[in-house]
Order: structure tokens, then sequence, then C-alpha cells
């Protein structure tokens, strides 16, 4: 087997633990669905709450971007960085190994005159959030659901790397310039590291830099949360528009356990692993399965129409080719180019 052989059978089997997953979901929710109750669910849906659900969608998408432009330091122009936050949602909902993240950071990079690298560790803070928040979530609703610890070890574990995590990027980015200077010493002698290496790190210090200012810290975190409770209302309408009489805190339970869930390898889109997990938190509270199920494959439907018709948008004015920017990223994913 040649090299290049060699590279897309090592492609596959990477993929192949996230297609084994999404399968055996896919499989579970057909085996185990009763689909003619779940078309019913749909056809009894009450459209009139579904027009506020899309609004608070799009509303949680706007604050999500604003978050990032904070993080990036205010660098970016508001209308770029909402492009590539959905091009980014576009590319990981079609394309594996969540190539999306690192396909926004590379588009956005192109559009301005920042460094890819810089921009992924904005990328890195931005899932830091999500992880904490959605861990969060956990924690403060656990003990309404089971009315026990029952699972908490886990969110609170989650919660305790996700902190550390955060601790460790802070006081990286109150002693950036130290770091700098101690690794612009070290590479004095070393011709290869200070050409390749050394501008990559400073890009990446410097995305760290949102965070060593409290205000900007601050900001990006209380847009991140807006974002997160708007994300939460349009589920909470969208589950009430199936006739569930639903609490206001189950639904902060089923982002936190959808959240933390599609978290693991899966196909592009988490498709299957994203039904399984809302399904599933919803029954543990006592909604029909048929029900959950609907509301599961809207809410997905949403979620994915929504931010590929305004990604395709951005791809398409960028200039680019989804099978063009497929293999740009594959070959930056593969050899640690430049972005």
């Amino acid at each position: 087997m040649n090299a290049d052989g060699r590279s897309k059978f090592s492609g596959v089997v990477r993929w192949l633990p996230g297609l084994i997953i999404s399968a055996i979901a896919i499989w579970l929710l057909i085996s185990f669905s009763n689909w003619q109750e779940v078309i019913q669910a749909v056809s009894l849906m009450k459209l009139n709450w579904l027009f506020p659900a899309l609004i608070f969608f799009v509303i949680s998408l706007g604050l999500r971007a604003l978050s990032w432009m904070v993080l990036l330091q205010n660098k970016a122009p508001y209308g770029r960085v909402f492009l590539a936050l959905n091009e980014g949602y576009l590319l990981n909902n079609i394309f594996p190994f969540r190539l999306g993240e690192l396909g926004r950071a590379f588009l956005l990079s192109q559009a301005t005159s920042l460094s890819g690298f810089f921009i992924l560790s904005t990328i890195v803070i931005e899932r830091t959030y999500d992880l904490a928040i959605a861990a969060g979530l956990l924690l403060a609703t656990l003990p309404f659901v089971f009315g026990v610890d029952m699972g908490q070890s886990i969110a609170y574990s989650v919660l305790t790397v996700v902190i550390l995590g955060l601790v460790a990027m802070f006081l990286f980015a109150r002693n950036r310039h130290w770091i700098k200077s101690k690794l612009d010493d070290y590479s004095l002698s070393r011709p290869l590291f200070r050409e390749r290496l050394l501008p990559r790190i400073d890009s990446i210090l410097d995305g760290l830099g949102a965070l060593a200012r409290l205000d900007q810290f601050l900001l990006s975190v209380f847009f991140m949360l807006l974002s997160w409770f708007f994300g939460a209302m349009e589920l909470y309408f969208l589950t009430v528009s199936f006739g569930v009489d639903v609490e206001l805190w189950w639904i902060g339970f089923v982002l936190g356990v959808i959240s933390l869930g599609i978290a693991i390898p899966s196909a592009p889109a988490g498709l299957g692993v994203y039904e399984v997990a809302m399904v599933g938190a919803f029954s543990i509270l006592g909604v029909h399965s048929s029900q959950a199920l609907a509301i599961a494959l809207v809410a997905h439907l949403i979620q994915i129409s929504i931010t590929g018709f305004v990604g395709m948008y951005g791809i398409f004015r960028d200039g680019e080719t989804l099978a063009g920017l497929y293999h740009r990223l594959q070959s930056i994913r593969h050899i640690g180019g430049a972005i």
C-alpha cells in the first residue's frame, strides 16, 4: 500500500468509531420507536409556537457570535464572525473529524488579517465555556431529576476539568508576555523552532489575551450565557408546541445531557446521537418517547437548516466550494500547515 493509500485507510479508521456509534444510535431509534406515533406527534404540532422558537434560535446564534467576537478581541467585524460561525456549523454537519472548527478558523483567517492559530485558540475557549455551562446545568438539575446524587460525580468531574482548564488558560494569558520572552530566548539557538513553531505559539498565546482582561472575559461569558438562555427558550417553546406540559428546569437538564452526549465521537451533525440523547433525557422526565423523538427531529432539523443556509451563503460569498474546502482542510489537518 502506497503512502496515499495508507493515509486514506488511516482516515477511514479514525472516522470509523464515530460512524459505528451513530449507526448504533440510529438502529436503536429505528428498532424501538413507534414511527406512526412520531408522525402523529409531528402532525399535531402547534405551529404558532414554532415561530418564536425559530426567532430564539437565531438570537442565540447571534449572541454566540458576539461572545466569539469578544474572544477575538474585536479584531474582526461582527458580520464576518457570524458568517464564519455558521460556516463552521455547516462544515461540522457534513464533514467528519469536526472539521468545521478548523474550517471556520481557516475561513475567518482568509477574510481578515488574523492568524488561524490565534482564531483556533479562541474557539478552544468558546468550547470550554460550553462544557462548563453544560456541566453546570447537569449539576443544577440532577437533584430535581433523581432526588439523589446519582450521576453528579460525572458532572462534577467534567466541571472540575473545565475549571482547571480555564484557570490554566487564564494563567497562560496573564503571563503570556513572560512566556513569549522565554520562548524567544530559547529559539535563539534553534532556528527551525524559531521559524516554524514560534510564530504559531505566539498566535495561540495572543488568542488567550481576552482571558487576561477581566472586562473582556466577563463580557464573553455574559454573551455566551445569554446565548444558552435563548437556546433554552427555543427548546422550551418547541417542546410546548408538541403539547408537552414542560417545566423550565427540564430544558436545562435536556440541554446538559445533549451537550455532553454529542461530545462523544459520532457521524457528522451528531446524527443519531443527538436524537438518542434528547429522547433519553426527556424520557427520564416522563415525556413519551414518541413525543421526545419528534421534538428531537424537529430541533435538529432547525439547527441544521438555519446554520446550513447561512453557512452556505457565507461559503459561496467567500468564493469557496465544499469539495475544495474539504481537501484543503484535510491537508491542513494532516500536515499541520499554517492557516
